[in-house]
């Protein structure tokens, strides 16, 4: 087992940044953490398309803006760079692909698609950035790219459909 997979003790969830990056325990998954903090954020997503664009841009810039420190702290107390069960920066990109996005559950699917790719895949630049920039800033930073290529992509499907 990896460092970025080593098991997560009861002590260290017991911190609250430490859960709040763990994406309230969704990245406990053992199996695709990453696939289960995004859904954890479909209800978010949900709950703010139906509020103001407004609030919507409120709350991810909150998360965008605590997001390096949440992660780099997280990160820190677990002695592991980007341990694989922090999805705080998951819950980012996705909040970003969905922000200007077309409304509704094919398109929320689409969304959802698209991030897990770009995320799990890091086609260039986002291999880059993942590989180069560290810290909390390098952990959301990959994902903060793969949630503007994935609302960039749907921009474009809405544009054909």
């Amino acid at each position: 087992m990896s460092d970025k997979n080593r098991k997560i003790h009861l002590h260290e969830l017991k911190d609250p940044v430490v859960f709040i990056a763990m994406g309230l325990g969704s990245g406990l998954m053992p199996k695709a953490p990453g696939t289960a903090g995004t859904l954890l954020t479909v209800p978010l997503v949900f709950f703010l398309q139906q509020q103001s664009m407004f609030v919507y841009t409120l709350v991810t810039l909150f998360v965008l803006a605590t997001g390096s420190w949440v992660c780099g702290y997280a990160a820190s107390k677990l002695k592991v760079h980007d341990h694989s069960g922090i999805v705080y920066d998951e819950v980012a990109g996705f909040l970003i692909t969905m922000s200007i996005a077309p409304h509704g559950w094919t398109w929320m699917i689409a969304g959802f698609i698209l991030f897990r790719f770009f995320d799990a895949v890091k086609p260039w630049p986002i291999s880059w950035f993942d590989k180069n920039i560290h810290g909390g800033f390098g952990i959301m930073l990959d994902d903060v790219i793969a949630g503007v290529f994935s609302l960039f992509c749907l921009l474009l499907i809405q544009q054909w459909v």
